[in-house]
Protein backbone atom coordinates (compact mmCIF):
# COMPACT_ATOMS: atom_id res chain seq x y z
CA UNK A 1 0.00 0.00 0.00
CA UNK A 2 1.27 3.49 -0.93
CA UNK A 3 1.83 5.44 2.17
CA UNK A 4 -0.06 8.76 2.14
CA UNK A 5 2.33 12.16 1.23
CA UNK A 6 3.94 14.20 3.82
CA UNK A 7 1.63 16.64 5.08
CA UNK A 8 4.21 19.87 4.35
CA UNK A 9 4.05 18.45 0.88
CA UNK A 10 0.23 18.64 0.51
CA UNK A 11 0.19 21.64 1.72
CA UNK A 12 2.69 23.10 -0.68
CA UNK A 13 0.16 22.17 -3.23
CA UNK A 14 -2.72 23.87 -1.78
CA UNK A 15 -0.80 26.88 -0.84
CA UNK A 16 -0.94 29.54 -3.40
CA UNK A 17 1.88 30.81 -5.46
CA UNK A 18 3.83 33.79 -4.01
CA UNK A 19 3.72 36.84 -6.39
CA UNK A 20 7.11 37.28 -7.03
CA UNK A 21 8.35 41.07 -6.09
CA UNK A 22 9.82 41.80 -9.07
CA UNK A 23 11.51 45.16 -9.80
CA UNK A 24 10.60 48.62 -12.05
CA UNK A 25 13.10 47.22 -14.71
CA UNK A 26 12.00 43.90 -15.36
CA UNK A 27 8.21 44.98 -15.36
CA UNK A 28 8.66 48.20 -17.33
CA UNK A 29 10.96 46.60 -20.16
CA UNK A 30 9.60 43.09 -20.57
CA UNK A 31 6.35 45.00 -20.48
CA UNK A 32 7.23 45.87 -24.24
CA UNK A 33 6.98 42.17 -25.03
CA UNK A 34 3.70 41.83 -23.86
CA UNK A 35 0.07 41.93 -25.68
CA UNK A 36 -0.49 43.78 -29.11
CA UNK A 37 -1.78 47.18 -29.51
CA UNK A 38 -3.67 47.93 -32.57
CA UNK A 39 -1.03 50.51 -33.44
CA UNK A 40 2.03 47.89 -33.76
CA UNK A 41 -0.71 45.57 -35.63
CA UNK A 42 -1.61 48.42 -38.48
CA UNK A 43 2.57 48.90 -38.58
CA UNK A 44 2.89 44.96 -38.99
CA UNK A 45 0.16 45.11 -41.97
CA UNK A 46 1.46 47.87 -43.70
CA UNK A 47 5.16 46.73 -43.44
CA UNK A 48 4.00 43.02 -44.65
CA UNK A 49 2.31 44.75 -47.24
CA UNK A 50 5.38 46.51 -48.88
CA UNK A 51 7.06 42.94 -48.14
CA UNK A 52 4.65 41.14 -50.55
CA UNK A 53 4.48 43.44 -53.37
CA UNK A 54 7.92 43.17 -53.35
CA UNK A 55 7.73 39.60 -53.37
CA UNK A 56 5.14 39.36 -56.15
CA UNK A 57 6.69 42.23 -58.28
CA UNK A 58 10.34 39.86 -58.00
CA UNK A 59 8.59 36.83 -59.05
CA UNK A 60 7.42 39.06 -62.52
CA UNK A 61 10.90 40.08 -62.81
CA UNK A 62 12.20 36.56 -62.13
CA UNK A 63 9.42 35.55 -65.32
CA UNK A 64 10.06 38.84 -67.29
CA UNK A 65 14.06 39.14 -66.96
CA UNK A 66 15.51 42.36 -65.41
CA UNK A 67 14.59 44.45 -68.31
CA UNK A 68 11.51 45.44 -66.75
CA UNK A 69 13.99 47.49 -64.56
CA UNK A 70 15.72 51.01 -65.85
CA UNK A 71 18.85 49.23 -66.66
CA UNK A 72 19.93 51.09 -70.24
CA UNK A 73 23.82 51.13 -71.15
CA UNK A 74 25.79 52.21 -69.71
CA UNK A 75 24.19 51.61 -66.51
CA UNK A 76 23.84 47.89 -64.95
CA UNK A 77 24.28 48.61 -61.68
CA UNK A 78 20.72 50.43 -60.71
CA UNK A 79 18.48 50.86 -58.07
CA UNK A 80 19.06 47.09 -56.54
CA UNK A 81 23.35 47.43 -55.75
CA UNK A 82 22.21 51.22 -54.83
CA UNK A 83 19.73 49.60 -52.20
CA UNK A 84 22.07 46.96 -51.34
CA UNK A 85 24.91 49.06 -50.47
CA UNK A 86 22.81 51.64 -48.24
CA UNK A 87 21.50 48.11 -45.91
CA UNK A 88 25.13 46.83 -45.68
CA UNK A 89 25.81 50.69 -44.44
CA UNK A 90 23.42 50.46 -42.00
CA UNK A 91 24.17 46.87 -40.99
CA UNK A 92 27.63 48.10 -39.82
CA UNK A 93 26.66 51.02 -37.63
CA UNK A 94 24.70 48.65 -35.66
CA UNK A 95 28.08 45.97 -34.24
CA UNK A 96 30.45 48.92 -34.56
CA UNK A 97 28.24 51.53 -31.97
CA UNK A 98 28.08 48.94 -30.02
CA UNK A 99 31.60 47.51 -29.63
CA UNK A 100 33.50 50.66 -30.05
CA UNK A 101 31.34 51.73 -27.04
CA UNK A 102 31.44 48.88 -24.79
CA UNK A 103 35.30 48.64 -25.20
CA UNK A 104 35.36 52.78 -24.30
CA UNK A 105 32.59 51.43 -21.41
CA UNK A 106 30.16 54.34 -22.48
CA UNK A 107 27.85 53.29 -19.58
CA UNK A 108 24.91 55.23 -21.95
CA UNK A 109 25.46 52.80 -24.90
CA UNK A 110 22.82 50.33 -22.50
CA UNK A 111 19.34 52.53 -24.59
CA UNK A 112 20.63 51.72 -27.89
CA UNK A 113 22.81 48.97 -27.85
CA UNK A 114 20.45 46.03 -28.40
CA UNK A 115 18.10 47.93 -31.12
CA UNK A 116 21.68 48.82 -32.77
CA UNK A 117 22.70 45.03 -32.87
CA UNK A 118 19.10 43.92 -33.54
CA UNK A 119 19.16 46.47 -36.34
CA UNK A 120 22.43 45.33 -37.75
CA UNK A 121 21.21 41.56 -38.28
CA UNK A 122 18.31 42.87 -39.98
CA UNK A 123 19.77 44.70 -42.72
CA UNK A 124 22.25 42.27 -43.02
CA UNK A 125 19.51 40.17 -44.10
CA UNK A 126 17.74 42.63 -46.23
CA UNK A 127 21.26 43.49 -48.10
CA UNK A 128 21.71 39.47 -49.01
CA UNK A 129 18.13 39.81 -50.62
CA UNK A 130 19.56 42.16 -53.43
CA UNK A 131 22.54 40.18 -54.18
CA UNK A 132 20.13 37.81 -55.88
CA UNK A 133 17.85 40.45 -56.80
CA UNK A 134 20.63 42.07 -58.75
CA UNK A 135 21.73 39.04 -60.50
CA UNK A 136 18.35 38.38 -61.91
CA UNK A 137 18.58 34.50 -62.21
CA UNK A 138 18.01 33.65 -58.59
CA UNK A 139 18.54 29.63 -59.47
CA UNK A 140 22.48 30.71 -60.29
CA UNK A 141 23.00 32.31 -57.57
CA UNK A 142 24.44 29.62 -56.00
CA UNK A 143 27.58 30.22 -57.78
CA UNK A 144 28.89 32.95 -56.18
CA UNK A 145 29.38 30.68 -53.21
CA UNK A 146 33.09 29.42 -52.96
CA UNK A 147 32.85 25.73 -52.93
CA UNK A 148 34.19 23.20 -56.07
CA UNK A 149 32.90 21.04 -58.21
CA UNK A 150 33.48 18.13 -60.52
CA UNK A 151 34.73 20.28 -63.37
CA UNK A 152 37.19 21.98 -60.84
CA UNK A 153 35.18 25.61 -61.64
CA UNK A 154 35.90 28.28 -59.11
CA UNK A 155 33.71 31.27 -58.50
CA UNK A 156 35.45 34.42 -60.38
CA UNK A 157 37.12 35.59 -57.24
CA UNK A 158 37.72 39.73 -59.02
CA UNK A 159 33.94 39.40 -58.96
CA UNK A 160 32.57 42.66 -56.45
CA UNK A 161 29.82 40.31 -56.30
CA UNK A 162 31.92 37.42 -54.38
CA UNK A 163 33.57 40.39 -52.67
CA UNK A 164 30.18 41.10 -51.22
CA UNK A 165 28.95 37.60 -50.68
CA UNK A 166 32.34 37.55 -48.26
CA UNK A 167 31.34 40.57 -46.16
CA UNK A 168 27.51 39.41 -45.70
CA UNK A 169 27.82 36.21 -44.65
CA UNK A 170 31.39 37.15 -42.30
CA UNK A 171 29.20 39.69 -41.34
CA UNK A 172 25.93 38.40 -40.64
CA UNK A 173 27.97 35.60 -38.48
CA UNK A 174 29.55 38.01 -36.09
CA UNK A 175 26.31 40.26 -35.77
CA UNK A 176 24.01 37.27 -34.74
CA UNK A 177 26.61 35.91 -32.33
CA UNK A 178 27.05 39.57 -30.78
CA UNK A 179 23.33 39.80 -30.42
CA UNK A 180 22.85 36.53 -28.79
CA UNK A 181 25.45 36.60 -25.98
CA UNK A 182 24.52 40.05 -24.90
CA UNK A 183 20.68 38.47 -24.94
CA UNK A 184 21.38 35.19 -23.00
CA UNK A 185 20.94 37.47 -19.01
CA UNK A 186 17.67 39.12 -20.53
CA UNK A 187 16.44 35.56 -21.54
CA UNK A 188 17.00 34.41 -18.57
CA UNK A 189 15.14 37.33 -17.01
CA UNK A 190 11.99 36.27 -19.31
CA UNK A 191 11.88 32.94 -18.71
CA UNK A 192 11.48 33.27 -14.77
CA UNK A 193 8.59 35.48 -15.95
CA UNK A 194 7.07 33.86 -18.76
CA UNK A 195 4.12 31.20 -19.39
CA UNK A 196 3.31 28.76 -22.24
CA UNK A 197 5.28 29.02 -25.60
CA UNK A 198 7.18 32.16 -24.35
CA UNK A 199 8.86 29.84 -21.46
CA UNK A 200 10.00 26.96 -23.68
CA UNK A 201 11.70 29.31 -26.19
CA UNK A 202 13.14 31.45 -22.98
CA UNK A 203 14.63 28.06 -21.49
CA UNK A 204 16.00 26.74 -24.91
CA UNK A 205 17.33 30.44 -25.42
CA UNK A 206 18.86 31.11 -21.71
CA UNK A 207 21.14 28.10 -21.87
CA UNK A 208 20.94 27.23 -18.73
CA UNK A 209 22.00 30.82 -17.16
CA UNK A 210 21.18 31.31 -13.68
CA UNK A 211 22.94 34.24 -12.52
CA UNK A 212 26.34 32.57 -10.76
CA UNK A 213 29.23 34.70 -10.78
CA UNK A 214 31.23 32.48 -12.93
CA UNK A 215 28.60 33.05 -15.87
CA UNK A 216 28.31 36.26 -15.52
CA UNK A 217 32.58 36.22 -15.69
CA UNK A 218 32.46 33.90 -18.54
CA UNK A 219 29.71 36.17 -19.98
CA UNK A 220 31.71 39.40 -19.87
CA UNK A 221 34.75 37.67 -21.03
CA UNK A 222 33.03 36.59 -24.34
CA UNK A 223 31.42 40.41 -24.73
CA UNK A 224 34.84 42.05 -23.96
CA UNK A 225 36.45 39.56 -27.13
CA UNK A 226 33.76 39.15 -29.51
CA UNK A 227 33.78 43.30 -29.14
CA UNK A 228 37.95 43.34 -29.95
CA UNK A 229 36.60 40.98 -32.92
CA UNK A 230 34.00 43.02 -34.23
CA UNK A 231 35.70 45.92 -34.46
CA UNK A 232 38.60 45.81 -36.77
CA UNK A 233 35.89 43.34 -38.61
CA UNK A 234 33.77 46.07 -39.43
CA UNK A 235 36.27 48.51 -40.42
CA UNK A 236 37.67 46.01 -42.96
CA UNK A 237 34.52 44.30 -44.14
CA UNK A 238 32.97 47.93 -45.16
CA UNK A 239 36.20 49.07 -46.49
CA UNK A 240 36.32 46.04 -49.18
CA UNK A 241 32.59 47.04 -49.48
CA UNK A 242 34.05 50.45 -50.76
CA UNK A 243 36.49 48.84 -52.97
CA UNK A 244 33.78 47.38 -54.96
CA UNK A 245 33.83 51.07 -56.54
CA UNK A 246 37.63 52.16 -55.59
CA UNK A 247 39.45 49.46 -56.96
CA UNK A 248 37.59 49.82 -60.75
CA UNK A 249 39.41 53.10 -63.08
CA UNK A 250 35.55 54.38 -63.20
CA UNK A 251 35.44 58.48 -62.64
CA UNK A 252 34.33 59.44 -59.53
CA UNK A 253 34.88 56.10 -58.04
CA UNK A 254 39.07 55.45 -58.18
CA UNK A 255 39.77 57.31 -55.06
CA UNK A 256 41.43 56.50 -51.84
CA UNK A 257 39.13 58.11 -49.64
CA UNK A 258 36.70 55.64 -50.23
CA UNK A 259 37.65 53.22 -47.17
CA UNK A 260 37.06 55.77 -44.11
CA UNK A 261 34.17 57.77 -46.20
CA UNK A 262 32.39 54.49 -46.41
CA UNK A 263 33.01 53.43 -42.54
CA UNK A 264 32.42 57.36 -41.38
CA UNK A 265 29.33 57.26 -43.64
CA UNK A 266 28.05 53.84 -42.19
CA UNK A 267 28.60 55.37 -38.51
CA UNK A 268 26.42 58.24 -39.76
CA UNK A 269 23.73 56.21 -40.74
CA UNK A 270 23.57 53.86 -38.55
CA UNK A 271 22.95 56.55 -35.41
CA UNK A 272 20.30 58.26 -37.75
CA UNK A 273 18.47 54.95 -37.87
CA UNK A 274 18.48 54.05 -34.50
CA UNK A 275 16.96 57.60 -33.70
CA UNK A 276 14.33 56.54 -36.39
CA UNK A 277 13.63 53.49 -34.78
CA UNK A 278 13.89 54.00 -31.72
CA UNK A 279 11.94 57.67 -30.97
CA UNK A 280 8.49 56.04 -32.26
CA UNK A 281 9.27 52.73 -29.73
CA UNK A 282 10.50 55.23 -26.32
CA UNK A 283 7.32 57.56 -27.00
CA UNK A 284 4.28 54.17 -27.75
CA UNK A 285 5.44 52.04 -25.08
CA UNK A 286 6.58 54.75 -22.56
CA UNK A 287 10.58 54.21 -22.11
CA UNK A 288 11.40 57.88 -21.47
CA UNK A 289 12.87 57.24 -17.84
CA UNK A 290 15.50 54.66 -19.89
CA UNK A 291 15.74 56.47 -23.06
CA UNK A 292 16.79 60.22 -21.82
CA UNK A 293 18.00 63.50 -23.15
CA UNK A 294 21.34 62.00 -22.30
CA UNK A 295 21.25 59.57 -24.93
CA UNK A 296 19.71 61.50 -27.19
CA UNK A 297 22.29 64.34 -26.60
CA UNK A 298 25.37 61.63 -26.69
CA UNK A 299 23.69 60.05 -30.18
CA UNK A 300 23.59 63.54 -31.77
CA UNK A 301 27.12 64.58 -31.22
CA UNK A 302 28.27 61.63 -32.94
CA UNK A 303 26.08 62.42 -36.01
CA UNK A 304 27.52 65.48 -35.85
CA UNK A 305 31.18 64.39 -35.65
CA UNK A 306 30.41 61.84 -38.39
CA UNK A 307 28.49 64.13 -40.54
CA UNK A 308 31.82 66.89 -40.38
CA UNK A 309 33.72 63.95 -41.64
CA UNK A 310 31.38 62.70 -44.25
CA UNK A 311 31.04 66.35 -45.63
CA UNK A 312 34.92 66.43 -45.71
CA UNK A 313 34.94 63.86 -48.16
CA UNK A 314 32.44 65.20 -50.18
CA UNK A 315 34.63 67.94 -50.22
CA UNK A 316 38.31 66.25 -51.18
CA UNK A 317 36.12 64.15 -53.66
CA UNK A 318 35.70 67.19 -55.40
CA UNK A 319 38.45 69.34 -54.37
CA UNK A 320 40.99 65.99 -55.84
CA UNK A 321 38.85 66.23 -59.33
CA UNK A 322 39.68 69.63 -59.77
CA UNK A 323 43.31 69.51 -58.55
CA UNK A 324 44.13 65.89 -61.17
CA UNK A 325 43.87 67.69 -64.02
CA UNK A 326 42.18 64.56 -65.44
CA UNK A 327 38.91 65.75 -67.33
CA UNK A 328 37.08 62.65 -66.87
CA UNK A 329 37.18 62.86 -63.09
CA UNK A 330 36.31 67.09 -63.61
CA UNK A 331 33.55 66.04 -66.23
CA UNK A 332 31.88 63.33 -63.75
CA UNK A 333 32.11 65.93 -60.59
CA UNK A 334 30.86 68.69 -62.48
CA UNK A 335 27.78 66.54 -64.06
CA UNK A 336 27.52 65.38 -60.74
CA UNK A 337 26.11 68.90 -59.18
CA UNK A 338 24.68 70.29 -61.91
CA UNK A 339 23.98 67.34 -64.71
CA UNK A 340 21.12 65.26 -65.03
CA UNK A 341 21.47 64.18 -61.74
CA UNK A 342 22.05 67.35 -59.90
CA UNK A 343 18.43 66.81 -57.55
CA UNK A 344 20.10 63.16 -56.38
CA UNK A 345 23.55 65.26 -55.61
CA UNK A 346 22.05 68.35 -53.42
CA UNK A 347 19.35 66.15 -51.62
CA UNK A 348 22.92 64.32 -50.94
CA UNK A 349 25.07 67.18 -49.80
CA UNK A 350 21.73 68.87 -48.13
CA UNK A 351 20.37 66.05 -45.81
CA UNK A 352 23.82 64.97 -45.34
CA UNK A 353 26.27 68.17 -44.58
CA UNK A 354 23.75 71.06 -44.36
CA UNK A 355 21.16 69.37 -41.83
CA UNK A 356 22.64 67.58 -39.50
CA UNK A 357 24.81 71.10 -38.22
CA UNK A 358 21.81 71.77 -36.31
CA UNK A 359 22.72 69.59 -34.04
CA UNK A 360 25.41 72.60 -32.49
CA UNK A 361 22.18 73.78 -30.61
CA UNK A 362 21.83 71.91 -27.98
CA UNK A 363 18.07 72.62 -27.52
CA UNK A 364 18.01 70.66 -30.83
CA UNK A 365 20.24 67.66 -29.68
CA UNK A 366 17.57 67.18 -27.07
CA UNK A 367 14.17 67.79 -28.94
CA UNK A 368 12.68 64.83 -30.22
CA UNK A 369 10.72 65.98 -32.85
CA UNK A 370 13.78 68.09 -34.35
CA UNK A 371 16.16 65.06 -34.07
CA UNK A 372 13.02 62.32 -35.46
CA UNK A 373 13.05 64.68 -38.60
CA UNK A 374 16.60 65.39 -38.95
CA UNK A 375 17.36 61.38 -38.56
CA UNK A 376 14.90 60.59 -41.20
CA UNK A 377 16.35 63.44 -43.81
CA UNK A 378 19.82 61.73 -42.77
CA UNK A 379 18.37 58.01 -44.44
CA UNK A 380 16.79 59.93 -47.30
CA UNK A 381 20.28 61.42 -47.75
CA UNK A 382 22.40 58.49 -47.34
CA UNK A 383 20.32 56.33 -50.15
CA UNK A 384 20.69 59.45 -52.76
CA UNK A 385 24.75 59.54 -51.55
CA UNK A 386 24.78 55.76 -52.80
CA UNK A 387 22.33 56.49 -55.71
CA UNK A 388 24.72 59.38 -56.76
CA UNK A 389 28.15 57.37 -56.55
CA UNK A 390 26.95 54.58 -58.68
CA UNK A 391 24.58 56.32 -61.04
CA UNK A 392 26.62 59.15 -61.56
CA UNK A 393 29.95 57.14 -62.20
CA UNK A 394 28.59 54.75 -64.46
CA UNK A 395 26.47 56.86 -67.12
CA UNK A 396 29.51 59.48 -67.41
CA UNK A 397 32.75 57.60 -68.33
CA UNK A 398 35.18 58.02 -70.68
CA UNK A 399 34.06 58.55 -73.56
CA UNK A 400 30.95 60.92 -74.32
CA UNK A 401 29.39 59.00 -77.37
CA UNK A 402 27.91 56.00 -75.06
CA UNK A 403 27.08 58.33 -71.79
CA UNK A 404 23.34 57.70 -70.45
CA UNK A 405 20.41 58.24 -68.31
CA UNK A 406 19.35 55.89 -66.00
CA UNK A 407 15.88 56.28 -63.98
CA UNK A 408 14.68 53.66 -61.82
CA UNK A 409 11.51 51.91 -63.18
CA UNK A 410 8.26 51.12 -61.51
CA UNK A 411 9.33 47.68 -60.18
CA UNK A 412 12.58 48.68 -58.81
CA UNK A 413 11.06 51.13 -56.73
CA UNK A 414 8.53 48.54 -55.23
CA UNK A 415 11.27 46.28 -54.86
CA UNK A 416 12.98 49.05 -52.84
CA UNK A 417 10.06 50.20 -50.85
CA UNK A 418 9.33 46.88 -50.45
CA UNK A 419 13.13 46.10 -48.46
CA UNK A 420 12.16 48.91 -46.46
CA UNK A 421 8.81 46.71 -45.29
CA UNK A 422 10.85 43.56 -45.12
CA UNK A 423 13.53 45.32 -42.10
CA UNK A 424 10.60 46.64 -40.60
CA UNK A 425 8.48 43.83 -40.45
CA UNK A 426 11.57 42.17 -38.44
CA UNK A 427 11.88 44.93 -36.12
CA UNK A 428 8.32 44.81 -35.23
CA UNK A 429 8.71 41.11 -34.29
CA UNK A 430 11.70 41.64 -32.57
CA UNK A 431 10.07 43.87 -30.28
CA UNK A 432 7.30 41.39 -28.88
CA UNK A 433 9.94 38.51 -28.54
CA UNK A 434 13.62 40.17 -27.12
CA UNK A 435 14.09 43.36 -24.63
CA UNK A 436 14.88 46.18 -26.78
CA UNK A 437 16.89 47.61 -23.79
CA UNK A 438 19.46 45.47 -22.01
CA UNK A 439 17.61 44.70 -19.15
CA UNK A 440 20.77 43.27 -17.08
CA UNK A 441 22.90 46.27 -17.83
CA UNK A 442 20.51 48.73 -16.99
CA UNK A 443 19.63 47.09 -13.75
CA UNK A 444 23.52 47.13 -13.17
CA UNK A 445 23.89 50.82 -13.74
CA UNK A 446 21.38 50.69 -11.27
CA UNK A 447 22.92 48.83 -8.92
CA UNK A 448 26.26 51.19 -8.97
CA UNK A 449 24.17 54.06 -9.04
CA UNK A 450 22.70 52.86 -5.46
CA UNK A 451 26.20 52.14 -4.06
CA UNK A 452 27.88 55.41 -5.17
CA UNK A 453 24.98 57.27 -4.50
CA UNK A 454 24.16 58.48 -7.84
CA UNK A 455 20.79 58.59 -9.38
CA UNK A 456 18.98 57.89 -12.56
CA UNK A 457 20.26 55.14 -15.27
Amino acid sequence: MTPPPPAESVAAMIRPTPVMNDSKVNRDLLRVMEGASIGWIVLLHIAVFFMLAAGATWVYQVYKGLGIGGYAHPVFWGAYIVTFVFWVGIAHAGTLISAILFLFRAKWRNAINRSAEAMTVFAVLTAAQFLGIHVGRMWKSYFILPYPNQRALWVNFKSPLLWDTFAITTYATISILFLFVGLIPDFAIARDRATGWRKGLYTVLALGWQGKSRQWKSHNRTVLHLSGLATPLVLSVHSVVSWDFAMSIVPGWHATVFAPYFVAGAIFSGFAMVLTMMIPVRRIFGLEEYITDYHFENMSRFILLTSIIVSYAYAAEYFVAWYSGVEAEQSSFWLRAFGPYWISTWVMIICNGVVPQILWFKWARTHIPTLFVVSVLINIGMWFERYVIIISGLSREYDPAVWGVYTPSWAELIIVAGSFGFFCQFFLLALKVIPMIAIAEVKELEIHAKAHGEGGH
